[in-house]
């Protein structure tokens, strides 16, 4: 999953960062309120954490921006203003759930991993297709019980899949959700991952969608 995070404090800025990283979270950042707003308007993210009060464009307004342009990624707003008058503000710019400062970084990570799976059409953390399950708040996952020892790189691609469970993603959009802008997007990575991720949960649960990418299927529905 790709996290933008948007904040003007430096500090604040790389502790979320490192939280969500750890996490297994793939993160790009941004410091002011034009750069955060390019981001989110050219890159495809799975959320945004967005904090309010932002040098050279304001978190509300951006937030505006990108929905009046149907950007629908869910957006996390962080606010060091208490007034119920600037939460209802924000939540009818577009937010879906907020943050008062001072908080817990624990506290942001579990309303940003309720968000994902809440606009993946998911109600609990743990995310099941037959004998494989996620647990999106351990970040660990399980084949009868038993646990995968999954690099990050293999445990964001199977969570990106069981996340959109049914659908086809294709390479392209894989990519696009597990690297950075950084990264090289014309690696051929993704079909290396996939291989592994088959191998270790001694099943093909991945399928392959010829020229059109790759699916989970849930167990109770047919081809």
């Amino acid at each position: 999953m790709r996290i933008l995070v948007v904040e003007d404090d430096r500090d604040l800025n790389r502790q979320l960062v490192d939280a969500l990283t750890d996490a297994g979270y793939v993160v790009d950042k941004a410091f002011d309120g034009e750069e955060g707003h390019f981001l989110g308007d050219t890159e495809p993210y799975d959320a945004v954490i967005l904090d309010i009060g932002l040098p050279q464009m304001d978190g509300l307004t951006i937030l505006e921006k990108w929905r009046r342009d149907a950007r629908i990624m869910p957006v996390l707003l962080l606010t060091a203003r208490d007034r119920w008058s600037d939460k209802v503000a924000g939540i009818d710019a577009g937010a879906d759930d907020y943050v008062a400062k001072p908080f817990h970084i624990e506290e942001v990570l579990a309303r940003l991993r309720a968000l994902i799976r809440r606009a993946a059409g998911h109600a609990s953390s743990e995310i099941s297709c037959g004998p494989l399950r996620l647990d999106t708040k351990t970040s660990k996952a399980t084949v009868d019980g038993t646990a995968l020892k999954l690099t990050s790189h293999e445990f964001r691609l199977l969570s990106y899949l069981m996340h959109h469970m049914d659908e086809v993603v294709s390479r392209t959009e894989l990519v696009e959700h597990l690297y950075d802008q950084d990264f090289d997007r014309d690696s051929n990575t993704i079909e290396v991952f996939v291989g592994r991720l088959r191998k270790k949960m001694g099943m093909d649960l991945i399928e392959t969608i010829r020229g059109m990418g790759y699916r989970i299927k849930s167990q109770d529905k047919k081809a």
